[in-house]
């Protein structure tokens, strides 16, 4: 009986024993559970590794240069349960490699300097014969930094006050590092081409830009002889220099063969026309010394204006050509294009605002057509311009049908007014707007300002027209009506249209041709001093 009752009681204290030694295990196990819960649940199941505050404490205290980059890091991660990002079945993905391929081509291709901290140690992570290789989790954050890096460069460019510095008060677009990320994990291939992220302009520019950079790799940028120019070169006229230009243009395309052929021939008459189309020129056939000038603009040069542009490509919504009806006006080309129905309805020559009158970069909304206008005298013309007329010649108000009401100066409708017919208004604090004119002859000079910061369009009639011409109340004999009267008709549109004023220097059509544009206010200096300073 006394062996049966020690039995018992030693059974007793085992169970006891294992019983703590379970509760303590399974405390364990739902210590672990909680912290699994907290970082890691709804994670893949092929995840390799996780990636936590411990290791992103140890990897930038290694690469401090990096640091810069450690909220948004730690946010993806955050976002994603702190699932690795570039790491699918234990090694890199496709996203991973296409990224690196366009990470290293970024000088060559989207035409921005590749200066990313401890470059070298990402290249090891892609070298397979590299011998100090970065550790799995310090390639896995060195890739989402470089991923925001890329993100910086492409997607986004200058910060937004930055770009206000600049005088650019278009809207800037916004992005989101990760749903560009999310939607780049599900459709690698985006990233050569996502129109949801990056307006469409800035990929048309990205292939000139690999052309010219092939071209000036290849050396077939050679300059044009001008030590024998002294006269204009027209069709017919024979020359060294005739072969030179001709040469220019096969290279750029203008013309699609080079015959080495001096004399001035059909073939290149039509190569010439191209160029000048391209360039907003006057289209005629006759070669100034101005033009071949144009043409030995250094290869580098046009390089450097192309990337210009495309940093200007990335502060626009991509969401603005979508608009069923907008304006543009583009300052450099003196040109506006208006869309209806994701068409080319319109385009018209414009001239703007002088050096020391520039027009100013924004968008706005055209809420009001008004036909007949009263030109209400600017209070600085009226006292460094319209005052010195007065004193010189008394009668000049009369003459330019100019009246005084309450102390203000204005010019009374009529086809002689400075505002011309009709004027289109969309509120500002620039005071700016488009209008006719009626000094027509201003528009056959190939440079255009003249304005004092307003837009002048030389087919505003045919603008007014278009706009107008899915409302019954404005047939085209009301439209003269209205624009022939002695009093002012004013009509609020039903529905506004955005109006964009931009500025680029270089521009690409449907076609993958290349028109570059006079700097008139010298911006691509001020923004590629910029550039070049965040680069260095």
């Amino acid at each position: 009986m006394k062996n049966i009752t020690l039995s018992l009681s030693f059974l007793a204290l085992i169970f006891i024993v294992c019983s703590f030694r379970s509760i303590r295990a399974k405390e364990h196990r739902d210590k672990y559970h909680a912290f699994a819960i907290e970082h890691f649940e709804k994670t893949p199941s092929d995840s390799v590794f996780y990636v936590n505050n411990a290791a992103f404490a140890t990897f930038f205290k290694k690469y401090s240069k990096l640091s810069k980059y450690r909220g948004t890091t730690e946010t993806l991660y955050k976002n994603r349960n702190y699932n690795t990002i570039w790491y699918d079945d234990r090694s890199i993905c496709e996203l991973g490699h296409l990224l690196y391929s366009k990470f290293t081509k970024l000088p060559e291709d989207q035409g921005v300097k590749n200066n990313l901290p401890y470059k070298e140690d990402i290249d090891h992570v892609f070298n397979e014969t590299a011998v100090e290789k970065p550790t799995k989790m310090e390639s896995e954050i060195l890739l989402t930094c470089m991923y925001i890096f890329y993100a910086d460069k492409v997607y986004k460019g200058l910060d937004e006050q930055k770009v206000k510095d600049l005088g650019w008060y278009l809207p800037k677009k916004e992005i989101s590092y990760e749903k560009i990320l999310d939607s780049l994990l599900v459709k690698p291939e985006l990233i050569n081409d996502n129109s949801t992220v990056l307006f469409s302009q800035y990929y048309k520019l990205e292939d000139i830009l690999k052309k010219y950079k092939a071209i000036e790799n290849e050396h077939k940028w050679t300059r044009i002889d001008t030590s024998a120019v002294y006269k204009e070169y027209k069709p017919d006229d024979s020359s060294a220099t005739i072969t030179q230009i001709r040469n220019r243009l096969f290279v750029l395309g203008d013309i699609q063969n080079d015959s080495k052929n001096p004399v001035y021939d059909r073939e290149l008459m039509d190569g010439v026309m191209q160029y000048k189309k391209r360039h907003g020129l006057k289209l005629n056939y006759t070669i100034a010394p101005e033009h071949i000038r144009l043409m030995n603009t250094p290869i580098s040069q046009l390089i450097e204006t192309i990337s210009i542009n495309m940093e200007r490509c990335r502060w626009i919504p991509p969401t603005l050509e979508k608009d069923h009806e907008y304006v543009m006006i583009n300052i450099p080309s003196f040109r506006l294009i208006y869309v209806k129905n994701g068409q080319y309805a319109l385009e018209s020559n414009v001239f703007v605002g002088t050096r020391m009158n520039e027009t100013v970069i924004f968008s706005g909304k055209i809420d009001r057509i008004v036909f007949s206008p009263y030109w209400n005298v600017p209070a600085s013309i009226v006292q460094n311009d319209l005052k010195f007329k007065m004193s010189q010649d008394p009668n000049y108000l009369n003459e330019q049908n100019i009246e005084v009401v309450n102390g203000k100066y204005r010019q009374k409708p009529g086809p002689n007014n400075s505002l011309g017919l009709v004027k289109f208004l969309f509120p500002n604090p620039n005071d700016i707007y488009m209008h006719d004119t009626p000094a027509k002859n201003l528009f056959n000079f190939e440079s255009r300002t003249f304005s004092h910061g307003c837009i002048n369009v030389e087919k505003a009639k045919e603008l007014a027209n278009k706009v107008l011409e899915d409302d019954p109340k404005w047939t085209s004999d009301k439209i003269n009506e209205a624009m022939s009267g002695k009093e002012e008709v004013p009509y609020a549109l039903k529905n506004k249209i955005p109006i964009y004023i931009g500025y680029f220097t270089a521009w690409a059509d449907d076609s993958g041709n290349i028109s570059f544009f006079t700097d008139i206010y010298s911006r691509d200096e001020r923004l590629s001093k910029m550039l070049h300073e965040e680069q260095n």
